[in-house]
């Protein structure tokens, strides 16, 4: 029997290892309910890290500030700033002390638009939305005040079953932009969706002469 487009997922759908859940999540419905407005994501593309074993995550090399709801309890949001302008959402998973997350690379917006197009005013085409990390932080209104944020029982996310794909159309391959486990498959993206971000290999930073590398 099918499941109700609106039901709302339960915590144990993330208690399981995150390239578990990373592609049970295409096709999901995440809702976002901030003061600005609420909008309705169609997950598209999503990426596995787990911990102290994949050197990609920022788990591994322990708890910080910056990462420890990554080791907190399973369905919560990990709200992280890069590059020193972007924010990007990630869905807790596995169980507590155990970190592991997915990162939300991609989606459809199809609910809500004209607050993501609000947030998101430079963008000429509604598939280009939320295309992208960071693209889907800011069409979502998500910052690091989000950070922690219980995506079950929380005022602002909540996770719905939606039309999840024919295992035919889930596409996996490396993660996009990291410089170390660059091999491991743990994009995953739904086949075909225009929604879905170009892939892009690590490129390395380049030094300005003279100047130190930060630490």
């Amino acid at each position: 029997m099918a499941t109700d487009p609106g039901t709302p997922l339960p915590r144990s759908f993330f208690d399981r290892p995150s390239p578990e859940v990373a592609p049970d999540l295409l096709g999901r419905t995440l809702r976002c309910t901030l003061p600005a407005g609420t909008v309705d994501l169609r997950l598209t593309e999503v990426e596995a890290y787990t911990g102290p074993d994949d050197p990609a995550s920022h788990a591994y090399r322990g708890r910080t500030a910056r990462n420890a709801v990554m080791f907190g309890p399973p369905g919560h949001a990990y709200v992280y700033f890069t590059y020193g302008m972007h924010f990007c959402v990630n869905l807790v998973c596995g169980p507590e002390l155990h970190p592991g997350a997915v990162l939300l690379r991609a989606g459809e917006v199809i609910g809500g638009v004209e607050p993501a197009r609000k947030r998101r005013s430079t963008t000429r085409r509604d598939q280009d939305l939320a295309q992208g990390p960071a693209r889907l932080a800011v069409a979502l209104g998500v910052d690091r005040a989000q950070d922690g944020e219980d995506v079950i029982d929380g005022p602002v996310f909540r996770l719905f079953a939606g039309n999840p794909p024919p295992a035919r159309l889930i596409r996996t391959g490396p993660r996009t932009g990291i410089a170390t486990a660059v091999d491991v498959p743990w994009r995953f993206w739904i086949d075909g969706d225009p929604t879905v971000s170009p892939y892009r290999a690590h490129t390395p930073r380049r030094r300005t002469p003279g100047r130190a590398p930060s630490a």
